[in-house]
């Protein structure tokens, strides 16, 4: 009622019709341990949705990267005060299910999800609209369960039986929880392929974009070295590439990541020269670094792979691995207007003959084409595309209640 007596001029059932149309939004995600290819998304849709709230579990972002995500305030879980828990978040999956109900949503209309573990199974009511940005059904809990037990060393014993058990519940609660979700979008044809499989749920695709004046090209700055760009986890295929490269000794290659295998990696390229490893680089590093490589050699079985696009961005071509999303970002030195060249296995010996390959035929390859390629996911698009999305989906929701 003050709305009505402070603007005497807008009568009752004006009011009712504005009241439906004042959106509260509430923007989800999982955890925020470190500034990658999802936190890069989520950037994205709160400037798309600069005044929404954001909710994750945990976050253990620097101030710096904080920055990068804009948000008007940031709330987390109780697990964020479990002691030691920074170290060893990933081992507290099944917590995270439970913890990720109690976030109390119910004083919003919109709710979006940047999920690509447990974020989509927050509670909503029937008035409340939950659009779910799925980076991936959680990959370890599904299809590639026994890749994760095999390189996590759970392929026996207690511990074995144990993770399998706990896995089993994961996949129980994240099936029965893709029902809390209105809408699906998926970030790549990959992913909404694997959401129908998983959840028998039809999913839009819109592609993540990146800042594409971040990025320049110049042909004469090229050096004579090859840069994998990735967090150190077993998946990302890090040691693979290193393994590739110490099988070519006259190649060159710059490593930078940070994760959990990053001591395994200085292990295996101890006394290699011409391996160099970085470590965590900032991000005008990178770009630095992207924009001087021969190519970029990426071997991972990506869900989108956002570094690729960045890639291509500064006009370097992209060696990967051809499957998932790299299938979509990755045009084939086969094809026309080729911006890298696609490998079939995960193996050394498919990686090496893929540097060759591209060393033959890098001629091919053109500046122009991979900057024009990487155009496709920029942030504009990206934003033109979700707003328009939402706006559609909240206005029929809207129609229906």
């Amino acid at each position: 009622m003050a709305f009505i007596i402070t603007f005497g001029a807008v009568n009752y059932k004006k009011f009712i019709l504005l009241q439906r149309f004042v959106v509260k939004i509430a923007i989800v995600h999982d955890w925020l341990s470190t500034y990658a290819g999802a936190e890069s998304v989520l950037a994205q849709i709160i400037a798309c949705y600069p005044h929404a709230d954001v909710y994750t579990l945990v976050d253990y972002l620097t101030p710096k990267e904080r920055g990068l995500l804009k948000a008007k305030s940031i709330t987390t879980s109780f697990v964020q005060k479990i002691p030691f828990m920074r170290q060893k978040y990933r081992l507290f999956i099944n917590l995270f299910t439970y913890a990720i109900e109690q976030f109390d949503l119910s004083q919003y209309d919109l709710i979006i999800s940047s999920s690509h573990a447990v974020a989509k199974g927050v509670l909503t009511g029937p008035n409340q609209l939950h659009i779910c940005y799925c980076h991936s059904p959680m990959r370890y809990a599904w299809d590639l369960q026994h890749q994760y037990l095999n390189e996590s060393g759970l392929n026996k014993g207690i511990k074995s039986i144990v993770a399998r058990f706990m896995l089993h519940k994961l996949r129980l609660w994240d099936y029965r929880t893709a029902n809390g979700v209105d809408y699906f979008i998926a970030n790549s044809k990959f992913i909404a392929n694997r959401i129908n499989k998983i959840y028998r749920r039809q999913a839009t695709v819109i592609y993540p974009g990146i800042n594409l004046t971040k990025y320049a090209s110049n042909a004469n700055r090229k050096k004579n070295y090859f840069l994998a760009v990735s967090r150190l986890v077993p998946y990302k295929k890090m040691a693979l590439i290193a393994e590739a490269f110490k099988l070519m000794p006259d190649r060159q290659l710059i490593m930078i990541g940070s994760g959990p295998e990053q001591k395994k990696i200085e292990r295996l390229i101890a006394n290699t020269a011409n391996i160099t490893f970085l470590g965590y680089q900032p991000e005008n590093t990178l770009i630095d670094y992207l924009q001087q490589a021969q190519a970029l050699v990426f071997a991972a079985e990506e869900d989108f792979g956002i570094i690729s696009i960045e890639a291509q961005a500064c006009g370097t071509p992209v060696i990967a691995y051809a499957k998932g999303g790299n299938l979509e970002t990755v045009i084939n030195i086969d094809q026309i207007n080729p911006t890298g060249v696609l490998f079939t296995e995960q193996t050394t010996a498919s990686i090496c003959q893929a540097v060759t390959t591209f060393r033959q035929q890098q001629h091919l390859i053109t500046s122009s084409s991979c900057i024009s390629n990487a155009q496709k996911f920029s942030n504009d698009e990206f934003k033109e595309k979700l707003t328009h999305f939402v706006k559609d989906k909240l206005h029929d929701f809207q129609l229906q209640n």
